[in-house]
């Protein structure tokens, strides 16, 4: 009886056994394939590693040649999307005549030339930035990057302390504005319009010509001071009117502040009758959608702006000995022709919205500017000149202020009724070739500098 009982233990464990290397061979096959998963695992993490390197450059240089394309359209649309292009030309041909010391009337010419393009993008580009804005502070602000040309040249002028120049291109670009800008878009949109009388809105020229007859009243008092001195004393004088000039800037702005109060706060239904920012970029007539944003067009501007102010310092610095050269009088340089250049995309922008029987964005254009040179910019040339201790006053001298005040008071007597017709623009125009003619033919001797205490 034992010996099967010892068999079948051995049987049991014999049993055991077998199925002890069976759960170890079985483990065995279980862990190989795991391995070879972890392997294979492995290697599609290596593959996916690759293909997320080939996705992220594959996407930089997608976002690479959509930037570029971008640029290329920016490019584009800034300086091919104007008529003024080939003046462009002038710009690095002026650079390059200031460095090859080709003479001081070329790097004049070219200068003012080049001017001429920049002064019309910085308006198109602070349009892009005025939408933004609403209309009437967009019609503000745009007036406002329109004088940029003009207010760097005035900065240029102090800093090199020539106030004759100074004076002449500031009350050069009010003369422009009012007669040459108002009175060309008048006589051609009414040309193209003859036989309809037209209505304007007469509340918004009322409130630009009020300010604009304060100006005149604080270019005149400095004038008349002089004449009204009982001492006799020229150092006196001269300090009186310095004196009169500084208190009457600071009249003026206030003034100017006052009128955007009005205009921006108070009143500003009567200057929204018309959405500027369905009209007011000359470019897009064509309809098609701008590719500047906001940013971009921050950024051109600034750019734009640096390149006029390196015109404007060949300018003021060339400005006397052009005049000598050429031959033709340095007050018709300063007062007519610099204006007209600084003009160009308010003269331009406003016969356009003429034509379109736009007159109320016209008048915005034409006073908008007159006035902002008149109560903004030169108060505050005048008050940076009072703290950098330069002595400059509001005293135009006899034959500039009566052409201020014959201006304004003609520009006032044309805005008088509701009513608006070529005829009217075609006076404005007149007058200016008038005045033109004038400071052309005119030879005044330089004045001597004055003595200040």
């Amino acid at each position: 009886m034992a010996p099967p009982q010892s068999g079948g233990g051995g049987a049991e464990a014999g049993d055991l056994l077998e199925t002890g290397l069976l759960a170890a061979a079985a483990v065995k096959e279980e862990a190989a394939p795991g391995a070879v998963k972890t392997t294979s695992t492995s290697g599609r993490l290596a593959d996916g590693d690759e293909e997320g390197a080939t996705g992220t450059t594959a996407a930089t240089s997608s976002r690479l040649r959509r930037g570029a394309r971008l640029a290329a359209a920016q490019l584009q649309e800034v300086f091919l999307g104007t008529r003024l292009f080939p003046l462009f030309s002038a710009v690095p041909l002026a650079v390059a005549a200031q460095h090859l010391h080709l003479g001081r009337a070329w790097v004049f010419v070219f200068s003012l030339i080049g001017l001429a393009p920049l002064a019309e993008r910085v308006s198109f580009l602070s349009e892009h930035i005025a939408e933004t804005a609403g209309p009437t502070a967009g019609g503000i602000l745009n007036a406002t990057c329109g004088n940029v040309p003009e207010l760097i040249i005035a900065l240029f002028a102090l800093h090199k302390e020539k106030m004759e120049i100074l004076k002449w291109s500031l009350l050069g670009s009010i003369l422009s504005n009012l007669l040459l800008v108002l009175g060309s878009s008048l006589l051609c949109g009414g040309l193209a319009n003859t036989g309809k009388e037209r209505p304007l809105d007469r509340r918004q020229a009322d409130v630009s010509i009020g300010l604009l007859m304060l100006g005149v009243l604080c270019h005149i008092l400095p004038l008349l001071s002089k004449y009204t001195n009982g001492t006799g004393d020229s150092i006196s004088s001269s300090g009186s009117v310095l004196e009169l000039s500084r208190l009457s800037a600071i009249v003026m702005l206030a003034a100017y502040f006052g009128g955007l109060v009005f205009q921006l706060k108070t009143h500003r239904q009567i200057f929204e009758q018309e959405d500027i920012s369905e009209s007011s970029s000359i470019s897009s007539d064509d309809g098609g959608s701008s590719v500047i944003g906001f940013a971009s067009a921050v950024v051109w501007l600034i750019g734009m702006t640096v390149v006029i102010a390196v015109l404007s310092n060949y300018i003021v610095t060339t400005i006397e000995e052009a005049s000598e050269s050429l031959g033709i009088p340095l007050r018709f340089i300063s007062i007519i022709l610099l204006p007209i250049v600084g003009n160009a995309a308010e003269h331009a922008g406003a016969i356009i919205f003429a034509f379109k029987n736009k007159i109320d964005i016209t008048l915005g254009i034409a006073l908008g500017s007159a006035t902002q040179i008149s109560l903004l910019v030169v108060p505050i040339i005048l008050i940076v000149s009072w703290v950098n201790g330069i002595p400059m006053d509001l005293d135009l001298n006899l034959l500039e202020t009566g052409s201020l005040v014959m201006t304004v008071f003609t520009t006032a007597f044309t805005l008088q009724d509701d009513k608006w017709h070529y005829l009217k623009g075609f006076n404005l125009t007149l007058c200016y070739i008038v005045i033109a003619v004038c400071f052309f033919t005119i030879k005044v001797l330089p004045t001597p500098k004055k003595v200040h205490a």
